[in-house]
C-alpha cells in the first residue's frame, strides 16, 4: 500500500511538472499569475473529463481509492481488471474505463501540487513584500478545497457513485474553478488596474447584486443538472418544450429529491418509480428558464459598462449555446459529445460569472470613491461660505 501511495504521488509530481516547468522557463514577468491561469485552464479540463467519465459510465472504472485494485495504475492492475470484465462486458469495469477513471485521477492529483504551489508561492511572497495580490488567504482556502474535493473524490467511488456525493463532488469542483478564477482575476487586476469612467453608484450597486443573483441562480442549476446527471435522468423526458406530451407530467418530487439514498434507489432500497426520474429532469429544465432570464438580464445590465462588455457578451452568447446543446440532448438521445459540452458550458458560465462579479465589485468601489469624492467637493464650498 505504501508503494502504491509513492507511485501516486509521483505520476501526479510528473503530470504536474510539466505545466510547471513551461511556468518557469517562460519569458513572463508575472509568473505567479501565469501559473494561476494554467490551474484555471486545468480545472476546467478537470471538470470536462470528469463530465466524460461520469457519462461514459467509467466512475467505477477501477473500484477502489486512490489506486486500482490497490496498484498505482492499470497497466499493474490488467489480470484483476480483465477478470472482473470477463464476468460482465458490459459491467462498470473495463480496461478503458479503467484507465479513463484513473487519467481523471492523475489529473485531479496534478491539480492539487500546483494548487500546493500556489499556496505556498503566496506565503513566500506575503512574508517577503506584504503585496496585497499575494495575501495567502485565498490560496489557503484554495488548499482546504482541493483536499475536501480529493475526500468527495474517494468517497464517490466508494460509496458506488451515491448520487448526493456525486453531485457535491461537482458542486466543490466548479467551486474550486471560481476561486482559481476570482484569484486569476486578482492577479490581472495588480498587473492593470481596473479603472475608467463608471455609471452611477445606483446603477453600479444594482450590477454588481444582479450578478451575484446570478451567480447564485447558476449554483442552484448545477446542482439541479448534477443531480439529473448523478441519477441518469436526461432522458426521463423525451420530448421538448413539453415533457411525455404535457406541460407538467406526472412527477413523483419526494423520492426524486430525497438525498440520502443509493443510485437507482430509493430511501427504502426500492428502485426508483419512473416519475421520480421526471420529476428531476422537469424541474432542472424549468429552473434553466430562471437562469436564463436572470444571468441574461444581468448581463444586459451590465452591457453599459465599457469594463463590463465584453463578459456581459460572453455570457449572453454561452446561455444561447448552453440552451441549444441541453435541447440537442433530449433529441439527440443524449450523444457524449453534446453532453460533455453541456457540462463545459455550465463550467464556462461559472467563469465568466466569477469575472463579472469581480469586476463588478471593483467598478462598485470605483464609483463609491467617485460619490464621496463629489460629495466633499461640493460640500467645501458651503464649509468656506460658512
Amino acid at each position: 500500500m505504501h508503494l502504491t501511495l509513492a507511485q501516486l504521488a509521483i505520476t501526479g509530481l510528473l503530470v504536474a511538472l510539466l505545466p510547471l516547468s513551461m511556468v518557469w522557463m517562460s519569458a513572463d514577468a508575472h509568473k505567479y499569475r501565469k501559473l494561476v491561469w494554467v490551474a484555471v485552464f486545468l480545472t476546467f479540463d478537470l471538470i470536462m473529463f470528469g463530465a466524460f467519465t461520469r457519462l461514459t459510465d467509467s466512475g467505477l472504472g477501477c473500484p477502489d481509492w486512490p489506486g486500482c485494485y490497490g496498484l498505482a495504475n492499470p497497466f499493474q492492475a490488467h489480470d484483476a481488471i480483465r477478470a472482473a470484465e470477463a464476468l460482465l462486458p458490459s459491467g462498470p469495469v473495463t480496461v478503458l474505463k479503467a484507465w479513463i477513471e484513473m487519467t481523471h485521477r492523475y489529473l485531479a492529483m496534478a491539480i492539487g501540487v500546483l494548487i500546493v504551489a500556489l499556496a505556498a508561492q503566496a506565503w513566500r511572497q506575503w512574508r517577503k513584500s506584504r503585496r496585497a495580490e499575494f495575501s495567502p488567504g485565498l490560496p489557503t482556502a484554495l488548499l482546504l478545497f482541493v483536499c475536501l474535493q480529493g475526500a468527495f473524490g474517494a468517497w464517490t467511488v466508494t460509496m458506488k457513485l451515491q448520487p448526493v456525493i456525486v453531485t457535491t463532488h461537482l458542486l466543490l469542483g466548479m467551486g474550486m474553478l471560481s476561486l482559481l478564477v476570482w484569484l486569476g482575476a486578482r492577479q490581472d487586476n495588480a498587473v492593470t488596474p481596473l479603472s475608467g469612467p463608471t455609471g452611477p453608484l445606483p446603477v453600479m450597486r444594482e450590477i454588481r447584486l444582479l450578478a451575484a443573483g446570478a451567480a447564485v441562480l447558476l449554483l442552484a442549476q448545477i446542482a439541479l443538472g448534477g443531480w439529473v446527471s448523478t441519477n441518469y435522468a436526461t432522458l426521463a423526458c423525451s420530448d421538448f418544450p413539453l415533457c411525455d406530451g404535457k406541460l407538467v407530467p406526472a412527477m413523483d418530487f419526494e423520492h426524486g429529491f430525497t438525498l440520502w439514498r443509493a443510485l437507482g434507489k430509493t430511501a427504502a432500497g426500492h428502485y426508483l418509480p419512473f416519475p421520480a426520474l421526471t420529476a428531476i429532469h422537469w424541474l432542472h429544465r424549468a429552473f434553466a428558464l430562471v437562469v436564463f432570464a436572470g444571468a441574461g438580464y444581468a448581463a444586459l445590465r451590465a452591457r453599459g459598462q465599457p469594463a463590463l462588455r465584453k463578459i456581459a457578451a460572453g455570457i449572453a452568447l454561452v446561455l444561447l449555446l448552453q440552451a441549444g446543446s441541453g435541447i440537442a440532448t433530449i433529441f439527440l438521445s443524449r450523444p457524449l459529445l453534446i453532453a460533455v459540452l453541456h457540462n463545459g458550458g455550465a463550467a464556462l458560465l461559472v467563469l465568466l460569472l466569477t469575472m463579472l462579479n469581480y469586476r463588478a465589485k471593483l467598478l462598485l468601489g470605483i464609483a463609491r470613491r467617485a460619490a464621496a469624492s463629489a460629495a466633499s467637493t461640493h460640500s467645501s464650498p458651503v464649509k468656506h461660505h460658512q
